[in-house]
């Protein structure tokens, strides 16, 4: 007689994943103007409506946010700039399954002013690659210490540009070169290649706006005033290996370098070899 059949049991379903867990890292630079540094990764967590004092400028190196505004449903892909203006409610949540990660950056009223409220509140979400590039260098900028001067260059660039997005709409008049603040701006950076100098401490000594300097300098000389005055530090950096045969360690504070590792990093991308290696080729030629 056959044996009874029994059902056979479905095999339990597999688990669903663990979300991936969330991240954050947050600090304040040196840096004029920016009240907070924001770097996150979210899978599930939904912000609810809350305010901030400063500016929220934001963008997404993956997934997307949705996000409310001014009773406004709007969302942030991978290809936008969003600027949250201050005062105003706003909240957050994922828009896709795998959520997102996001760099921000808080601004304070001396890089926009509350003037451009109304028009943030307008156009939020900005489409401009150029701009997405720009914000992206000054994180790249921010997370390497000793490269200050670079991210403040960098964000004064952005905030024009913003200010472009917000304004009117007119085209802007053409700018003209400014040879002379040019030359005057490269004095004083050849005066503090050590202590180095903030963009808004050169702009209050020569009477002029940030983005005017940048603007100017770059015109005239084809860079950017953080990259003259970091290859005037690895020229001075040279200069003490080699003429005063002074040890690589005690070089990057005189040239001006905030540790060895930031003297390393643009020693080695502008010289092509470290500071140790070129110290001891000119011992070996000698």
């Amino acid at each position: 007689m056959p044996a009874p059949a029994f059902p056979t049991a479905s095999p339990p379903p597999e688990p669903a994943p663990e979300p991936a867990p969330a991240s954050v890292t947050a600090w304040r630079p040196s840096v004029p103007g920016v009240v907070e540094v924001f770097h996150a990764r979210f899978t599930e967590y939904a912000y609810p409506m809350h305010v901030h004092d400063a500016w929220t400028l934001l963008i997404v190196d993956s997934g997307a946010v949705r996000y409310d505004l001014d009773r406004h449903e709007r969302g942030t892909p991978d290809d936008t700039v969003t600027l949250l203006p201050p005062h105003v409610p706003h909240n957050g949540e994922p828009a896709t399954a795998d959520g997102f990660r996001k760099r921000v950056l808080y601004l304070d009223s001396s890089r926009l002013g509350d003037d451009l409220i109304g028009a943030a509140v307008d156009r939020p979400d900005l489409r401009d690659p150029l701009l997405r590039r720009r914000v992206g260098q000054v994180h790249s900028a921010l997370v390497r210490p000793g490269d200050e001067l670079e991210a403040e260059s960098r964000l004064t660039l952005v905030g024009e540009r913003l200010r472009e997005h917000l304004e009117s709409r007119e085209p802007a008049a053409p700018r003209r070169p400014d040879p002379v603040l040019a030359r005057r701006l490269r004095e004083l950076l050849d005066a503090r290649v050590a202590d180095g100098l903030t963009l808004a401490e050169a702009g209050a000594e020569l009477s002029a706006h940030p983005a005017h300097l940048v603007r100017a300098f770059s015109t005239a000389y084809g860079i950017p005033p953080h990259q003259y005055l970091t290859s005037r530090r690895v020229g001075r950096a040279r200069r003490l290996l080699l003429l005063e045969g002074w040890p690589p360690g005690d070089v990057a504070a005189a040239a001006g370098f905030y540790d060895q590792a930031h003297l390393t990093r643009h020693f080695r991308r502008l010289v092509g070899v470290t500071p140790g290696r070129y110290r001891a080729t000119d011992a070996a030629g000698a």
